[in-house]
């Protein structure tokens, strides 16, 4: 995390902030019960590069559904205003948007100057409040850089640095998170400094950063921290795809680890298309073929996930892991295979 900068003289006071936003609890955050009931009965789904309970995936399998909620939230916020004529003055004016994939709602307390927002390489001084402790996130003033820092690779920090990106300077603005039983969370983005759209870096400088995120993201799968390591190598694969086409090796790498943590993350189906894209540039990656036969195996897809298997063990006959998966395998056919006979039986007694 990076240091937080000591307050100049005239700064707003984080204290006194901190009373005007607590001064009255229920009407500020009115709308969290209505948020809570709207998402109850919504299916959880596994959203990518997040764990599987991830409750943001409600928000993307069911765009009618966040359609209503925004229209609700934006509502309760006019039902807000009538009713507390005594809210302090830097709660009147709100709006809300949500993120395109769907993993926060954003209420605008105070709307910010301008139209410019913060991009890759802004350093951004932020006021941080109501934040679970153990986030890796400050309490209170501090600075984070876009695009850089390890700030980032915690559910919190990738959600931090989206805001962050919707934002104008001078902005206050609440948090809702699906499936949050809590108070929003408050975001304040106090001033930034001029950064740049992925696509005005030149080349070299995108392979420069997609080498920093995907050494970083070994580091963290090597920790044990498979969550964390897909972020970098979705941000590495990002800045790469930008490319020219046929773009660097190193994607066939990148795609390739970030099969091997979709899997750890229960997240087959993602790990078969990220294997699919190393397959498309080298069919004979066996690490691809081995990592797309155990994604198959456990989607279901037994004949797919044999093929790939025995395609490892043609050029490495001595493969242990693969050996043991097609054992797997094979008991699950003969399994599936008996089952079917039973149910075929009971249809003609």
């Amino acid at each position: 995390m990076e240091t937080p900068s000591v307050n100049p003289t005239g700064e707003k006071d984080t204290s006194q902030l901190k009373q005007q936003w607590e001064r009255n609890p229920q009407e500020n955050f009115d709308s969290t019960t209505e948020f809570r009931q709207q998402t109850q009965n919504l299916p959880t789904e596994t959203l990518e590069l997040k764990m599987s309970s991830d409750p943001a995936r409600q928000f993307i399998e069911n765009p009618q559904g966040t359609e209503k909620l925004v229209t609700r939230l934006e509502g309760d916020s006019e039902k807000s205003h009538e009713s507390t004529r005594e809210m302090p003055e830097f709660l009147q004016a709100s709006d809300v948007w949500y993120c395109p994939d769907g993993s926060f709602i954003k209420k605008i307390i105070i709307r910010g100057q301008g139209l410019d927002k913060p991009k890759l390489g802004s350093r951004c001084r932020v006021l941080i409040l109501g934040f679970p402790l153990g986030s890796g996130l400050p309490e209170g003033w501090t600075e984070l850089t876009v695009g850089v820092g390890p700030w980032r690779e915690k559910t919190w920090g990738e959600l931090i640095e989206k805001c962050l990106e919707s934002m104008c300077q001078g902005e206050e603005a609440e948090l809702q998170l699906p499936g949050h039983s809590g108070p929003p969370f408050r975001l304040t983005l106090d001033s930034f400094t001029q950064g740049r759209d992925s696509w005005e870096l030149e080349i070299s400088e995108k392979e420069a950063l997609a080498k920093e995120e995907h050494a970083r993201g070994s580091e963290l799968f090597r920790a044990g921290n498979p969550e964390g390591a897909a972020r970098c190598y979705g941000r590495a694969l990002r800045l790469l795809l930008t490319l020219p086409p046929p773009g660097p090796p190193e994607r066939t790498a990148l795609h390739a680890n970030l099969a091997a943590c979709q899997l750890l993350l229960g997240q087959p189906q993602l790990a078969a298309q990220s294997c699919d894209r190393v397959l498309e540039r080298d069919p004979g990656h066996l690490k691809a073929l081995y990592r797309r036969g155990v994604a198959q195996a456990a989607l279901g897809n037994l004949e797919k996930a044999t093929a790939d298997l025995k395609k490892v063990l043609a050029v490495d006959p001595k493969n242990r892991a693969a050996q043991e998966e097609l054992g797997k395998v094979v008991i699950q056919g003969k399994k599936q295979d008996a089952g079917l006979a039973q149910g075929l039986r009971k249809m003609f007694v």
